[in-house]
C-alpha cells in the first residue's frame, strides 16, 4: 500500500486528475453552449428550432442524427478553443524561446576609412591604418 500511496500522491498524478476534472466540466459547458445557443441559431437559419429533435425511424428504431449534429458542433468548438487558446500561444512561446542570440560579428569597421575588415585585423586592408586592439 505504501507504493500505491506514493504513486497517487505524486504531483503529476494529482495534476492530471485535476486537469481531467476541469476538462470534463469544460466539455459540459461547451455542450450546453452548443445545445442552447449555437444549435438553435444555426437551426433558425435552416427553419428548424433545434437539431436534437431531428431523427428518422427504420423498423421502429429511432436514429437521433440531430444529437449527433450537436455533438459534432460541440467537438468543433472545443477543438477551436483548444487550438486558439492553448496550442497557438504555446507554439508562440516555444518559438520565442528557440530564437538564438545573434552570433558575434566577424567584421568591424575601420575607424579611418569605415571599410569592413576582419575583427582580428591589426591593420586595415584598404587604408593600412593600424587598428586598436
Amino acid at each position: 500500500m505504501k507504493g500505491f500511496k506514493t504513486f497517487v500522491l505524486r504531483g503529476n498524478v494529482v495534476d492530471l486528475a485535476i486537469a481531467v476534472v476541469i476538462a470534463v466540466a469544460f466539455g459540459v459547458v461547451i455542450a450546453a453552449f452548443v445545445k442552447d445557443l449555437v444549435t438553435p441559431l444555426i437551426a433558425a437559419l435552416g427553419g428548424k428550432p433545434d437539431f436534437s429533435s431531428l431523427y428518422f425511424t427504420i423498423n421502429h428504431s429511432r436514429f437521433l442524427y440531430g444529437d449527433f449534429i450537436n455533438a459534432v458542433i460541440a467537438f468543433v468548438i472545443i477543438a477551436a478553443v483548444i487550438y486558439f487558446f492553448v496550442v497557438m500561444p504555446y507554439q508562440a512561446m516555444v518559438e520565442r524561446s528557440r530564437k538564438e542570440p545573434p552570433a558575434d560579428p566577424t567584421t568591424k569597421k575601420c575607424p579611418e576609412c569605415l571599410s569592413e575588415i576582419p575583427k582580428d585585423a591589426r591593420r586595415c586592408a584598404f587604408c593600412a591604418s593600424p587598428q586598436p586592439v
